[in-house]
């Protein structure tokens, strides 16, 4: 059952469209991610879902109600929806028991004090109670706001980079653990971020936005491996575009045949984009293509070469530290025999 989805929803500010027919649903339980760069419009939506945005076209429902069109917009508290901010937000002359007793102030005390004492124990902070938030860590900080946003049990919570203000080597784990905090509530989540490894360490699925568009929603595994377009294959992770030509229903590369898939759309058309990942190239003295190395990335047990082939195209590959290769040697390339996807083609 879908607990909270988007059809056709557009913003604008003027002449100025910033969010395009956007639809998607997230479903009891789960924990999705808008993912993409500064501007995509990423936060307006999330903005528009927590009622500080006016939709100019589609409706947006919650639990099957409408809460967002372009004629109504429900009241912003009206709406069960919690949220964990950038920046955390804490009240900083309350106490932590005090932040996280907010929302549930209204409730009976004893309820209060049993709910607050469940959050600080599903966060790991126990005996926090009398403290207040300029005396905790900035980890500290972000479990605090994330059981003050979880303390009424809303319907839905909606993180901003939650970990944006944190060490980068901090992010990924922190990510690990609020999604089994959130796992263990049960409450269905949506993340806002432009950082892929927090997506792909919190949510089971993500959106990919590019210029107020949705380019591709899916796994993790989905966008790394079978992207819709060449926009989600540059932006997940490391790879390359190689050009290809379908031929009687043969792949050509500048490296030879390859197995390919491809979404249906994309067969009808001769010149195609294939997506080489870094770990589909093998340097190899032997093999009968070559490249130039260009440059060299250390990254302990291996190298990140940027490679260069005759006719121009290039390549990322990976390869053991152990063997050392120098920039400008001219080395053996071949691909991992594998079936290669196809997307849509943009070399000119």
């Amino acid at each position: 059952m879908s607990q909270l989805k988007l059809e056709q929803v557009e913003i604008r500010y003027g002449l100025t469209t910033a969010v395009h027919a956007v639809d998607f649903q997230v479903n009891q339980g789960q924990i999705a991610c808008l993912l993409g760069p500064s501007g995509c419009g990423k936060t307006t939506l999330l903005r528009a879902i927590a009622g500080f945005e006016q939709l100019s076209q589609g409706k947006l429902s919650l639990n099957g109600e409408i809460i967002s069109s372009a004629q109504h917009t429900l009241a912003t508290e009206q709406r069960k929806i919690g949220m964990v901010f950038q920046d955390y937000a804490l009240f900083p002359h309350l106490s932590i028991a005090d932040n996280i007793r907010f929302g549930i102030r209204k409730q009976p005390h004893k309820a209060q004090e049993q709910r607050i004492q469940e959050l600080l124990e599903l966060v790991s902070l126990v005996g926090y109670e009398r403290r207040y938030p300029h005396e905790l860590s900035g980890g500290q900080q972000q479990r605090i706001a994330l059981a003050r946003a979880l303390a009424p049990k809303p319907a839905l919570l909606l993180l901003d980079e939650p970990f944006g203000s944190q060490d980068t080597e901090l992010r990924e784990s922190l990510a690990r653990e609020v999604r089994e905090m959130l796992k263990q509530e049960g409450i269905t989540a949506l993340l806002v971020t432009h950082d892929q490894h927090e997506a792909f360490a919190m949510a089971d699925e993500i959106g990919v936005l590019q210029a107020g568009r949705l380019q591709q929603w899916g796994s993790a595994y989905a966008l790394y491996h079978q992207p819709q377009n060449a926009f989600v294959a540059s932006f997940i992770g490391q790879g390359s575009l190689l050009p290809g030509k379908l031929q009687a229903g043969k792949l050509l590369t500048s490296l030879g045949e390859l197995e390919y898939s491809a979404y249906e759309a994309l067969l009808d058309t001769e010149e195609v984009a294939v997506l080489i990942r870094p770990e589909h190239v093998k340097l190899h003295p032997s093999a009968t293509q070559s490249a130039f190395i260009t440059s060299k990335v250390f990254r302990g047990n291996e190298y990140l070469y940027s490679l260069q082939l005759n006719k121009q195209e290039r390549l990322l590959a990976l390869a053991s530290s152990e063997k050392f290769y120098s920039v400008g040697e001219q080395i053996g390339v071949e691909l991992v025999p594998r079936i290669y996807t196809l997307v849509r083609h943009n070399f000119n």
